[in-house]
């Protein structure tokens, strides 16, 4: 048998993420705004039928970060995916996976950050969304410079304040639903599932329709593997993050929807509120509306840390270590920090705060569906090179990871076909057809800089610069 690969050097990351701070990471990177906010416009689009939406989705995605999973326990590689996309497609696609997914996560951070915006104004309305953008970005941005254990530390709080507030908020409509000790009274009933206009009010097409945002709800998962170079113990904390994924989707997504949408009628949720804080409004729990949007808020900010500002330094950085960017860009702080990548993507996040000033009302549903469409292209690279991988395995020329993807490769081409589908829906509608007008122009601007790497790519790759080279400086 072939002999495993060792792996790659991680640079001079500091591995100061622990167990908990991976699982809740893994946790925080998958429930933000596109459950807290974007299911409200959805659920008055396709009613209950929603609750389906979120189950498919969330069962695909599970085979592929099981893919991802495998590929991590053959071998860590920086970068993640990036770096199997490298290895086992081609150079070009480890370049234009590292760029892509630095650019999905820079506008899921405007999202994010657009998201707070709206939840602020619950509390006071005069405060343009764009305002709350910037000091929200301008906090997470230092907290991002000055160490990974201070973010890992920020994070873990951030993604267990969603944790708990999604369980009390769950227990509390059970509670409703059982006993009907709230102002919802006696509307509250698991029969609101069904009784106004049945599971599919409005039809099947509706629902289908949905896809785009509710795979926008999902991005992140895959967090799991940027993390891996700064994991203690990798080999035994990301399977066990991956494995303990499809009880987070059936609690956080399917049991939260589930409770909701018993306790309020899906004809009372609209678009540009979050539902979770209309449904305890509704119950009448003094002060219960303003602690779930609080909750949200807190969402939002978790989300953008982890997946705006901690996975986009971090792909940055592996362009600059790979040769597939400036070597500037593999330079650590003294305190083990990709300072000047977390500079530049605080920097073009910061676009998201123009975009918010200028169209307010469609800010989001741009934003997020150029996410989806960048993340399907991300996701379809993760399958493909896990297929890639299996063949050399079979061939006997790499070594049999222990963590399998189950039924590969047939579940592969499963999932491809699922991504195909979802990308037809986003191209039927006018408001998320943007997304593929604005992937088709980054293509054009990946084709375009993969000369320029190619060049360079002939001489050898950056080597990280340490901190004892930088002097302590941050």
């Amino acid at each position: 048998m072939v002999e495993k690969l060792p792996d790659q050097a991680a640079g001079d990351y500091q591995r100061e993420l622990g167990t908990r701070q991976i699982q809740m990471l893994a946790i925080g990177g998958t429930i933000g705004t596109g459950l807290f906010l974007g299911a409200g416009e959805n659920i008055a689009k396709a009613g209950p039928g929603l609750i389906l939406t979120y189950a498919v989705a969330g069962f695909m995605l599970f085979f592929v970060m099981r893919a991802l999973g495998e590929l991590l326990t053959y071998r860590h590689t920086e970068g993640g995916f990036a770096g199997y996309a490298r290895e086992f497609l081609g150079p070009f696609w480890g370049y234009a996976t590292t760029w892509t997914y630095w650019i999905i996560w820079v506008t899921t951070g405007m999202a994010e950050l657009t998201a707070a915006g709206k939840y602020v104004q619950k509390w006071w309305p005069g405060v343009e969304q764009w305002q709350t953008a910037l000091v929200a970005l301008v906090v997470l941005f230092v907290v991002n410079l000055i160490s990974v254990k201070l973010f890992g530390e920020l994070e873990f709080w951030f993604a267990m304040i969603k944790v708990a507030a999604i369980v009390m908020m769950i227990l509390v409509g059970i509670g409703v639903l059982l006993f009907g000790f709230s102002d919802a009274g006696k509307t509250a009933e698991v029969s609101n599932l069904w009784s106004h206009g049945g599971f599919f009010p409005e039809g099947a097409s509706p629902v289908v329709m949905t896809l785009q945002m509710v795979m926008f709800a999902y991005l992140g998962v895959e967090l799991v593997g940027v993390t891996a170079s700064e994991a203690k113990e990798p080999e035994k904390n990301i399977p066990r993050a991956i494995n303990a994924l499809p009880v987070r989707f059936g609690l956080f997504y399917l049991g939260s929807l589930l409770v909701i949408l018993s306790v309020v009628p899906w004809t009372e949720f609209k678009g540009g509120a979050s539902p979770f804080v209309l449904a305890f409004d509704k119950i009448g729990i003094p002060g219960g509306g303003d602690i779930v949007n609080f909750v949200v808020l807190t969402a939002a900010l978790s989300s953008c840390n982890a997946g705006g500002l901690y996975s986009t330094s971090r792909m940055l950085r592996t362009a600059g270590v790979n040769g597939d960017g400036p070597k500037a860009l593999a330079r650590l702080s003294g305190r083990g920090v990709p300072a000047l990548t977390v500079v530049i993507s605080a920097l073009v996040m910061g676009i998201g705060v123009v975009v918010n000033a200028v169209v307010p009302d469609k800010a989001f549903e741009y934003i997020t569906s150029v996410s989806t469409g960048g993340a399907i292209l991300v996701w379809t690279v993760i399958l493909v090179a896990h297929m890639a991988y299996r063949r050399r395995v079979a061939a006997g020329e790499l070594p049999k990871a222990a963590y399998r993807m189950p039924w590969a490769p047939y579940t592969n081409w499963m999932v491809l076909a699922f991504f195909v589908f979802v990308t037809v829906t986003i191209a039927w509608e006018a408001d998320t057809r943007i997304a593929l007008y604005v992937m088709a122009g980054w293509l054009v601007l990946v084709l375009a800089g993969w000369p320029v790497v190619r060049a360079a790519s002939r001489r050898a790759p950056a080597a990280p610069v340490t901190p004892a080279e930088e002097g302590a400086s941050a």
